[in-house]
């Protein structure tokens, strides 16, 4: 049954709907949970929840149902997601695999790039994933 629910107005709300995706592991649960948040309020959405599992999840979701819709949000999903408390930790805490799934989304993201956003913003990035 697929999940239902609005768009998360707190950290806590949030939290939720994170556990039910995970409980889930329903991918397409978790795009449409990032389509309907705005990229900027990532960071506090997250507050300081951001784990290696989560992080995935919306590595995969934003590749397998967004990039090929809206790239633009993926950039920017990308971008405030590298504000987010625990990004660096949850970063250097991936493995090898973990980061060539990180890497395949930029790699789409540059094939599919449009005028939202630069090849050299999205380079800039990049760096910023430590790719």
């Amino acid at each position: 049954e697929k999940l239902r629910f609005s768009e998360p107005s707190n950290a806590h709300d949030f939290g939720q709907i994170i556990n039910a995706v995970h409980a889930n592991k329903d991918k397409a649960a978790c795009a449409d949970l990032l389509t309907m948040t705005e990229p900027k309020k990532m960071p506090v959405l997250l507050s300081n929840k951001l784990d290696g599992e989560t992080f995935l999840i919306f590595i995969q979701s934003l590749e397998y149902y967004v990039v090929g819709k809206d790239p633009g949000l993926v950039y920017q999903h990308l971008l405030y997601l590298s504000k987010a408390k625990r990004f660096k930790v949850v970063l250097a805490l991936l493995s090898k695999t973990e980061k060539k799934q990180v890497q395949q989304l930029f790699d789409l993201l540059s094939e599919k790039r449009n005028n939202q956003f630069s090849l050299k913003e999205l380079e800039s990035l990049k760096k910023v994933y430590e790719l």
